[in-house]
């Protein structure tokens, strides 16, 4: 579908904030997932590895089926796709609060909700983008504060609930909540599409309905030539019974004759259309070659391939903390009455002022965006190296914030990737470097409880999530070094800096 010239302003502002309330709605649960992580470990009386594969699924299932979720936003279009999952959202959230059990979450919270996210993600992007292009990156800068001011409000929003209402209160309050994003999927009204379809499109469909139509041709004439034929028949033997015989003969071989020329067309037909759904399937099929082969080059750089094992490693042992956080807190004997902010409201707040921060550190050129990208990831396995050591609130919130920071890393990985493999391979590359993010944020959480539950302590848990960032911060430095200015040298035929950070933070 070829969509209009992007205004770049108008209707496209409004899209904007009902994008930014979308994302707080819909991930404003699942990223504050840890204050309700607290209460169903107290539910279900299960380990904290297992009870940790909810929140992990929430937050890993929409990365993991972003390639599912760009093909129904494709289909669908974006209105459409919103509707109907933030009836996911909110339905998720309303039968987990009726979970007998914690394998009953996997599926309610983990799937519906964070399935759920993964479209609402895709579409807010999606209409984003079709309506802003000297604008983008500033309109989507916006929309993707809108998950961190969820995680920050909706943190002391669910305790709160929890302390009023109970859990399962809790739940149906927030899951009513999100159906507010039915109103706000409404709004996005899609830009006018032009009337004329690609010729390719035209030719696909247009031979299956001609041969539907010959199909119909086909059954009109042998129903018609059999009531002439039954007729004529009747209508003989009635006045002229011994030439009934004869007639009848005669009928049958001129209908026979009849018969094997429509056979002869209808075969042809069918070898037609046999040759046009080999033709079909031998071009898909070029397609998944030519899909392998490109995804094999990308991996033959040395940087991206320490790219993605870089992002795997981080998002294993970084994201656990904005998940587990408050558990930290108990374990460490903290009390409540010693609470001035959530911890995880604390990740969320500074998740933001990362973001912003960061993306205006990236749009300098003498800032080179993959060591500024490396140096995010050291600090950040520093700073889990020194969870252990925090006994105190005030210590664990100064983390926290810190944490917090360096994750606002993300307003800069497309950056680093357009860098890395140029603007051509941007969406190829990204969606592959989302899928491993996605696996990372499912495997991080659950591994560090399960950790626990083996020592029965965090200390350890925390040493190896530091040691995970720690090397994949390495090994991309490490690649990076020799390869850096090559890999410069291949996209200096690109536009300028400037313009290659606008284009990738659009992907």
């Amino acid at each position: 579908m070829v969509f209009g010239k992007p205004p770049d302003g108008g209707w496209g502002w409004v899209i904007v904030v009902v994008s930014f309330f979308t994302q707080f709605l819909c991930y404003g649960s699942p990223l504050a997932v840890g204050v309700l992580y607290l209460e169903w470990l107290d539910a279900f009386g299960e380990g904290k590895g297992k009870t940790a594969w909810v929140g992990s699924l929430a937050n890993g299932i929409g990365l993991l089926a972003s390639p599912v979720c760009s093909i129904c936003v494709s289909s669908f279009g974006a209105r459409p796709v919103a509707i109907f999952s933030g009836f996911m959202v909110a339905g998720g959230l309303m039968m987990s609060s009726f979970a007998p059990n914690i394998y009953f979450l996997y599926v309610s919270y983990g799937i519906v909700v964070g399935l759920g996210c993964g479209l609402l993600y895709t579409a807010t992007v999606t209409i984003t983008c079709q309506y802003f292009d000297k604008h983008r990156g500033l309109a989507l800068g916006l929309i993707s504060t809108g998950s961190s001011v969820g995680l920050f409000i909706y943190a002391a929003l669910q305790r709160e609930l929890i302390e009023l209402y109970g859990l399962d209160g809790c739940l149906l309050i927030v899951g009513a909540l999100s159906l507010n994003i039915l109103a706000c999927g409404s709004l996005m009204r899609p830009l006018e599409s032009s009337s004329s379809p690609p010729p390719e499109k035209m030719c696909v469909d247009k031979v299956p309905d001609q041969y539907f139509v010959y199909h119909e041709k086909e059954k009109t004439v042998e129903e018609n030539i059999s009531i002439l034929e039954k007729g004529y028949i009747d209508e003989k033997c009635v006045n002229n019974v011994p030439d009934c015989k004869q007639e009848g003969i005669l009928n049958k071989n001129v209908l026979s004759s009849i018969n094997i020329n429509e056979k002869d067309t209808y075969k042809k037909k069918v070898v037609e259309q046999t040759n046009f759904c080999k033709q079909l399937a031998k071009r898909k099929w070029q397609l998944y070659l030519t899909y392998w082969k490109e995804t094999m080059v990308l991996f033959k750089n040395k940087v991206f391939s320490a790219l993605f094992v870089a992002i795997l490693l981080f998002d294993i042992g970084g994201f656990p903390p904005s998940l587990l956080m408050e558990d930290v807190a108990r374990s460490a004997n903290i009390s409540e009455d010693d609470y001035y902010m959530p911890l995880i409201s604390i990740i969320g707040i500074m998740t933001t002022v990362g973001k912003l921060i960061l993306g205006i550190l990236a749009d300098f050129k003498w800032v080179n965006t993959l060591y500024l990208y490396v140096t995010t990831l050291l600090m950040t396995g520093v700073a889990l190296f020194a969870i252990p050591f925090a006994k105190s609130y005030l210590t664990l919130a100064m983390l926290s914030g810190i944490l917090g920071f360096l994750t606002g890393n993300w307003s800069i990985f497309p950056y680093v990737t357009t860098k890395t493999v140029g603007i051509e391979k941007l969406t190829h590359a990204y969606g592959i470097l989302m899928f491993f993010a996605g696996l990372g944020n499912s495997l991080g959480p659950p591994i560090v409880g399960w950790f626990y539950d083996w020592t029965q302590e965090y200390d350890t848990a925390f040493y190896f999530s530091g040691f995970c960032v720690l090397l994949g911060g390495f090994l991309l430095l490490l690649a990076a070094l020799p390869c850096w200015n090559a890999c410069t040298n291949q996209s200096s035929k690109l536009p300028p800096n400037t313009y290659s950070y606008k284009v990738a933070s659009n992907a």
